[in-house]
């Protein structure tokens, strides 16, 4: 179910950036006059198609949904009827085709917008970012950090909720700055101190950035009590019943669930005595949790989840929200923000200064999709403005075959004061596909090592 969920989730959401992206080529294309033969989502044989604009563009839907084209009238590609010529795209000014091929980029970043305005609108809520523990000598310690304590800003800007902290400190360590952050302690007790990101490693960001800080986010004790137990796990074998409220395990009081889950993995095939409450009558069990193998160790393992209220969360939530009208500035700040971000991300890539290893492909933004799709809308809104932005961002890099290929030559065409040669195009499309292809390779290469991980 979760692998249906995340192709069908990848499909949707690939789907509309791609059409997105090419409906801004096709827009601008009809608005300079120029004649649209096809507007494609997706390569390879057509699984739809239909003819509009009097039976002159035909809009296809192709099998292979991972990307998606605009061809247009075009004397390079054949011959075109003389009564035709002022519609084809080779004929057009410098500017109506820098244009027509900017748009496509353009498109994402306004649905970006959009997307990020929707949810500043309906509100993003969060956990707030209130600290659970600070590990001894890291660098949030070391900087002042405290248990207790509430983040209010980073750099100035407000920080409502745990992610809004993330996104601050990722970009700062991509900055590699020192940055000031403000807390509260109590609710009303303020202070400020600086932490110094000049030398953090920018590969951290794809790990658990927070636990490389040393900060763990503040999470309220739940009561040892079974909610579920899993068929054939050590639980159901030993007798342990929903709505269990684990009291003693080997003569240890047992207060929270953590404690509890700890222990467990700590016990892996080795016989524990335990004591749970159950219809007020207290119920001696014996149990042997089952041995997991993980990636680095063994731990044990009984099948066993936690009640959890339905209030239990409540006092921890926060909302960003905005009004319609001042939702406008904080989603162009967004979109902007995380343009840069990932700009900036790829820079890192080029110079050597990140791992290859951050670079994901076509599994991994399923396996998000998915993710995203499950836990709700909203979170897969956001996952498609993420989405939309880094292909704005790739599809504006300066190589041949991508639409920045095509605008770079379009700016040596507006110094030079003529197009680039034929045979120097030809070069650059077999650099593209070069680049291109690796980029592919190791993308793909990537998302099988963390799917076997």
């Amino acid at each position: 179910m979760d692998i249906f969920v995340s192709i069908a989730s990848f499909i949707v959401a690939i789907g509309i950036l791609i059409a997105i992206h090419e409906y801004g080529h096709y827009w601008v294309a009809k608005k300079v006059g120029v004649k649209v033969l096809r507007f494609s989502i997706g390569f390879g044989n057509p699984i739809w198609q239909k003819k509009i604009n009097g039976g002159e563009t035909e809009f296809v839907l192709a099998a292979i949904p991972l990307g998606g084209y605009v061809k247009m009238l075009d004397e390079r590609e054949g011959d075109v009827d003389e009564s035709e010529l002022d519609r084809a795209f080779n004929r057009k000014s410098l500017g109506q085709r820098f244009s027509v091929v900017a748009a496509g980029p353009a498109a994402n970043f306004i649905l970006a917008f959009i997307l990020y305005w929707l949810l500043f609108v309906v509100g993003i809520s969060g956990l707030k970012p209130i600290v659970g523990e600070v590990e001894e000598n890291s660098p949030f310690m070391l900087a002042g950090l405290q248990t207790g304590d509430e983040f209010v800003s980073i750099n100035g800007k407000d920080t409502p909720t745990l992610e809004a902290v993330r996104m601050a400190l990722i970009g700062s360590i991509v900055d590699q700055e020192v940055i000031d952050i403000e807390v509260k302690q109590g609710g009303t007790d303020r202070r400020s101190f600086q932490l110094d990101l000049s030398n953090t490693p920018v590969d951290v960001i794809s790990e658990n950035l927070m636990q490389y800080l040393g900060f763990a986010p503040y999470r309220p004790k739940l009561p040892p009590v079974v909610d579920k137990v899993m068929p054939d796990g050590a639980g159901q074998i030993a007798g342990v019943r929903a709505g269990d409220q684990i009291l003693m395990v080997d003569g240890s009081p047992m207060d929270d669930w953590v404690s509890w889950a700890k222990y467990v993995r700590s016990k892996a095939e080795i016989p524990m005595d335990i004591i749970v409450l159950r219809d007020n009558v207290e119920v001696n069990i014996q149990i042997i949790p089952k041995r997991v193998e993980t990636q680095n160790s063994s731990i044990g393992r009984v099948g066993l989840t936690p009640f959890v209220p339905e209030d239990f969360y409540d006092n921890l939530m926060a909302v960003q929200h905005y009004g319609a009208i001042e939702a406008l500035g904080a989603s162009l700040q967004k979109t902007w923000d995380m343009s840069i971000l990932t700009l900036q991300m790829m820079g890192k890539l080029v110079i050597g200064q990140a791992s290859l290893d951050n670079i994901s492909g076509p599994i991994s933004i399923a396996q998000y999709a998915g993710q995203t799709a499950q836990i709700g809308l909203l979170p897969f809104i956001s996952f498609m403005a993420i989405i939309s932005i880094s292909l704005g961002v790739l599809n504006l890099l300066p190589v041949p075959l991508l639409d920045g290929g095509h605008l770079m030559y379009y700016t040596i065409e507006f110094f030079k004061g003529s197009p680039l040669s034929e045979e120097a195009q030809l070069l650059g499309q077999k650099v593209g596909i070069i680049l291109l292809g690796s980029l592919m390779i190791i993308a793909v290469f990537n998302d099988i090592g963390r799917v076997i991980n």
